[in-house]
């Protein structure tokens, strides 16, 4: 069985026939437009869990599967970028990342895409054809960072074009000066 008692909680441990039976109820319902952008409708988990338990004999719950998803969604999330990479592609055989050298690795150098590197991702067309739609990619897609710095940049350049304000302090003491009447100045 896949899933072990702990003290208080119930843990369970993906098979990749679990992943493949939930996956396979994921992409129906995602297509039919059950995937809000705060996650799944309600009618979607009781199908998920049926499919599963018909396919692989285990009991699961709607937790599991937001459990579950959350994990999808972290490996397309890294994986994703990982091949927008130039020197990257996905090794559809092995169900893993391809690699151009390890030159190309080298350069990407993120920590927390380490393990990516060897790991074995079955279901990546379903993975992707979920959260592909969650996940700003086209043309000028941008993370929150890079819209700050862009921004940042472009009132930057901005500033560069248009002249630079004349300090006018001495000026205006000047006038107030000239406006004061004469006696009070000999105060």
């Amino acid at each position: 069985m896949a899933a072990s008692k702990g003290s208080k909680r119930v843990y369970l441990t993906w098979t990749d026939e679990m992943d493949a039976a939930l996956l396979v109820v994921l992409v129906e319902h995602h297509n039919n437009g059950d995937h809000a952008q705060n996650g799944w409708k309600p009618h979607v988990y009781n199908p998920a869990i049926r499919n599963v338990h018909e396919k692989c004999g285990v009991e699961i719950t709607k937790d599991n599967i937001a459990s579950r998803c959350k994990t999808f969604d972290k490996y397309y999330e890294i994986i994703s970028k990982i091949l927008s990479q130039s020197g990257f592609g996905w090794d559809w055989e092995n169900d893993k990342l391809l690699i151009d050298s390890d030159d190309v690795w080298n350069r990407y150098a993120n920590k927390a895409a380490d393990c990516y590197k060897t790991k074995v991702v079955k279901n990546w067309e379903a993975i992707s054809t979920i959260y592909s739609k969650d996940h700003a990619n086209g043309e000028g897609a941008r993370t929150g960072t890079e819209c700050a710095q862009v921004a940042a940049e472009e009132v930057e350049e901005a500033s560069l074009d248009i002249p630079q304000k004349r300090q006018r302090t001495g000026e205006a003491i000047l006038f107030i000066l000239r406006d004061m009447e004469p006696h009070s100045m000999m105060l």
